[in-house]
């Protein structure tokens, strides 16, 4: 086998769902969108989406020297057993296991020590989601998928749900060709997302994303972001759940993504009733942790007064009647 097929077939045996490759480049087609992007402020409260923007575009100011950018895939999605108590404070998918950032990174430093050890010196780093690389442009340009209307990145044969990672390295290595997009005219995505967070194909306002205001917004949220939230407590999961695409996923094989023990069924009560050294213990190694405890028990508090609310008021529109 070539250098590329050999580190694809590695890729598999340490469990990503796929691989791709694409030459290190600057992001031209990129760079106005977002600029645009953050211009409008549809970054939110996330600041440091405004920091390092060269880097995001160029990945040879992170890596020196770097050719080229390995992106790979790792499913997330739960086997059919595994299914939220539909009584409970939603949790995106994505957050049931292990935080990814932990499983990624450990199978691409893997992935990085095989590629030195049979193709000579070669230096580069690993990527998870947390440094100015902009991955879904990059798993695009390797041929891993599409970038859907919600924004996502989309494959034909798993839908949406997983991650995406990446090596930089500098060995020079042959590009994988892009695909073409596939979704067509469906707008399910934007029609179902109860926030209207979805503005136009592949443009998303981070402010009134239901993930953005339940993970990334550090600022409690206003009481009347009740009805917003959709009983959603971390993430939300609607965009992807309507999407045609994701008939096609199958359950994921990585035993670290298996839910926390008891998660699924934690009501609103067990919410709020949980204390601060419990969560810490429970969860010192679940995506949860990023809100924190107190974050939680606000918006599970806000979720439970718009509920109550509601009740009352559809009692009085009965009294009325």
């Amino acid at each position: 086998m070539n250098k590329e097929a050999q580190i694809k077939a590695e890729a598999a045996r340490l469990g990503f769902m796929s691989c791709g490759i694409s030459r290190v480049r600057f992001l031209e087609e990129e760079a106005p969108r977002l600029e645009a992007w953050l211009n409008a402020g549809h970054h939110g409260s996330m600041a440091w989406m405004e920091n390092h923007f060269d880097k995001r575009l160029d990945p040879s100011k992170l890596v020196p020297g770097a050719q080229t950018v390995v992106s790979v895939l790792l499913n997330y999605y739960p086997a059919p057993k595994d299914q939220q108590d539909p009584n409970a404070p939603k949790i995106s998918k994505y957050a049931w296991g292990t935080d990814y950032h932990y499983v990624i990174k450990e199978k691409l430093a893997a992935l990085l020590d095989f590629i030195q050890q049979h193709f000579g010196q070669v230096e580069g780093r690993a990527f998870v989601d947390s440094a100015p690389v902009m991955d879904r442009a990059w798993a695009k340009a390797a041929g891993l998928g599409w970038i859907g209307k919600h924004s996502l990145l989309l494959t034909k044969g798993a839908g949406s749900f997983f991650f995406i990672g990446e090596l930089i390295i500098d060995l020079k290595l042959e590009p994988d060709t892009p695909t073409s997009d596939h979704c067509g005219t469906c707008t399910k995505c934007i029609d179902a997302c109860p926030t209207a967070a979805i503005l136009q194909p592949q443009v998303v306002d981070s402010n009134r994303c239901i993930s953005h205001m339940t993970i990334e917004l550090r600022d409690n949220l206003p009481t009347s972001a009740g009805n917003d939230l959709n009983n959603w407590l971390f993430g939300c999961d609607i965009c992807q759940d309507v999407c045609p695409w994701n008939r096609f996923s199958s359950p994921h094989r990585e035993p670290k993504f298996t839910p926390t023990p008891g998660l699924l069924e934690m009501s609103h009560s067990d919410w709020l009733e949980i204390t601060n050294s419990v969560f810490k213990k429970t969860f010192r190694s679940s995506p949860l942790k990023r809100a924190g405890l107190k974050k939680l028990q606000n918006s599970i508090t806000i979720i439970q007064n718009s509920k109550e609310q509601k009740n009352t008021e559809a009692m009085e529109e009965r009294r009325d009647f």
